[in-house]
């Protein structure tokens, strides 16, 4: 099983038309991360598009060519890119050059988003929200397989016998599906053959055994071969020296996400009652090396996923304390679940 690290690279708003300094800071400190990450032997590193001020990250390209420069073997990719609000064409460009940069490292993990930003920023509708999707996924995935390009659709100018360039060092870009638990979702991935990723955030991970088995049967029913298909799962994650450290550490980042997130979405306020119930019981993989382990291996009982990515929550956690969090996980924790799967 590959184990990796996702971002969203949080960051204290600037709230200035220039000289962005905390925007600054925080992009040195991503490319710390995954320069260690790549050290230390993990396999992924992911990078999420957001647009809003509290998340740096809205083109997730720049950062995987910055990072390309700087690593030597790990995969970069994004997490996710909101293909919906996004031109393929260029899409594909932005991957195909990182993927060179890299010497063939680049993936893309594409979603709708799970935040609405980008679609009036980008002159979309919301009520296209699914149909823009579907019909943008299709053309890239027409453009990863065809130097050449025949294209007509509903939301775009038709493209009539045209090359695409530059084209990747592989032999095409991975595209992974990125899903929070729509049925609709996992049918989908399933049918078309693609690697999913799900994303684990509020509820008991047993919850999503069925949503699992509903993507391979898609995929069966397809007629595509089950056993080859890549399943990743993705969690809020941090590890620490012991499980206490790690939760106090953790959890200032964590109630000040899901209490800024929450108030738009009308959640509960995150406490911290809530948020050990969830770390003892639920998606949270946050702890000391062996009860990181643990609950990995819990998951892979549960789904025998390809892959984990553990999603990284920053905002009120010292880089320092990051940037251990990440030596602990490629140096203690994959070492000892890799032997345990024989991988």
């Amino acid at each position: 099983m590959e184990l990796g690290i996702s971002t969203f690279g949080e960051v204290t708003p600037d709230r200035v038309a220039g000289k962005a300094v905390n925007a600054h800071e925080r992009a040195q400190q991503l490319l710390e991360e995954v320069k260690l990450a790549d050290e230390v032997g993990l396999d992924v590193f992911a990078f999420g598009e957001h647009h809003r001020p509290d998340f740096v990250i809205s083109a997730p390209e720049i950062f995987m060519a910055a990072a390309a420069a700087i690593t030597k073997n790990i995969h970069l990719s994004s997490s996710v890119t909101v293909l919906s609000s996004a031109d393929p064409v260029r899409t594909f460009q932005n991957f195909a050059t990182v993927d060179l940069i890299s010497n063939g490292r680049a993936e893309m993990i594409a979603g709708r988003g799970s935040f609405i930003e980008s679609f009036p920023l980008f002159g979309f509708d919301l009520d296209d929200y699914d149909a823009l999707f579907t019909e943008k996924l299709e053309m890239f995935l027409e453009i990863n397989k065809h130097e050449i390009l025949n294209w007509k659709g509903k939301f775009r100018a038709p493209v009539t016998n045209q090359g695409i360039y530059p084209r990747p060092y592989q032999e095409s870009i991975p595209v992974w599906i990125g899903v929070g638990g729509t049925p609709a979702s996992a049918k989908r991935a399933g049918s078309l053959n693609l690697p999913m990723i799900i994303a684990i955030l509020g509820s008991a991970p047993k919850h999503f055994v069925p949503f699992v088995e509903l993507y391979r049967e898609s995929a069966a029913k397809a007629g595509h071969d089950v056993s080859k298909l890549q399943l990743a799962i993705s969690s809020q994650f941090f590890v620490a020296e012991n499980t206490a450290q790690a939760a106090d550490e953790f959890y200032p980042s964590y109630e000040a996400l899901m209490n800024r997130v929450g108030k738009d979405r009308g959640w509960s306020p995150m406490n911290r009652e809530s948020f050990e119930y969830l770390r003892k019981d639920g998606p949270l993989v946050v702890g000391d090396v062996q009860y990181v382990v643990d609950k990995i291996l819990k998951q892979h009982k549960l789904f025998q996923n390809t892959r984990f990515v553990a999603q990284l929550v920053t905002g009120h956690t010292s880089h320092v304390d990051v940037l251990k969090s990440i030596e602990l996980y490629g140096t203690k924790v994959a070492p000892i679940v890799r032997k345990e799967l024989g991988s």
